[in-house]
Order: structure tokens, then C-alpha cells, then sequence
């Protein structure tokens, strides 16, 4: 080693550099399946909050209009006035869009509904019925 390099001129040994890898090694381990945890939890707690404010403006159309939109005439005449029907004062999305669920999915309506007036839903990240966790279904009504 050359002792004429002064200490603060020195890097690191290759020792303490492996040591510190192994300590961001196991912090990742430990740190990151609870961050992928709330990051899934995030995503249906969106599509609670997207169902929601589809159905208070499917309500609103339903006020202005008479009826929910038909299946054949579905969300999008949430956006676009489907075939001049009388009453419609939309659009009623404040994006001027049907959001898709955060799996990129559109959302299933159905009118008349089996638990409402209409169903909304989604399949959540597996987009095949029932599930736990984030393969859960996110529905209007419960």
C-alpha cells in the first residue's frame, strides 16, 4: 500500500463495500414485499373510489334523463349523448371519460342490476370473479 496517499485520499476496501451491499440486500428484503402490500391496496381502494363516483353520476343521468343508461348505450353515455336522448345534460364524468380501473380494465355495468338498480364492478388484477386481496371483485353494492 502506498502510505504517501493520505487517509482521506483512500476508497474503500472491497470488504466494506460487500458489507454494505449486504445490508441494502437484506433492508430490500424485508422493506419491500410491505411496500408492494400497500401499493396493491392502493389500487382497490381506487377502484372504490372510481365505482363511486361512476354511480353518483349514473345517478345524476338517471335525474336528468328518466332511466340509467341501457346495457346497449353502457357508461359511455355517461360521456356522449347516446342518439339525442331527451333530458341528457352531460357529460357527467368531470374528464369527459369512462375511467378504466387501475389494471387497465374497463368497468362491467349492468342494468337492471342483480343487487340495484344497476351493477357495477370490477374483476380486480386476476379480472375473473371472486378472489382475496387485490384479485378481490370491487363492487357498487356493498
Amino acid at each position: 500500500m502506498n502510505n504517501n496517499v493520505p487517509a482521506a485520499a483512500r476508497g474503500f476496501s472491497l470488504i466494506e463495500l460487500l458489507v454494505v451491499l449486504v445490508i441494502l440486500g437484506l433492508l430490500a428484503g424485508l422493506v419491500g414485499p410491505k411496500v408492494m402490500k400497500h401499493l396493491g391496496g392502493a389500487k382497490s381502494d381506487t377502484a372504490k373510489l372510481q365505482i363511486e363516483d361512476i354511480g353518483a353520476a349514473l345517478d345524476v343521468y338517471r335525474l336528468e334523463t328518466g332511466d340509467y343508461p341501457s346495457n346497449e348505450e353502457g357508461l359511455k353515455a355517461l360521456v356522449e349523448n347516446p342518439g339525442d336522448k331527451p333530458g341528457w345534460n352531460g357529460p357527467y364524468l368531470k374528464k369527459k371519460v369512462v375511467p378504466v380501473d387501475p389494471w387497465g380494465r374497463e368497468y362491467h355495468y349492468q342494468m337492471p342490476g342483480e343487487h340495484g338498480d344497476f351493477d357495477l364492478y370490477s374483476l380486480g388484477k386476476d379480472n375473473a370473479e371472486g378472489g382475496e386481496g387485490e384479485n378481490a371483485d370491487i363492487v357498487s353494492w356493498e
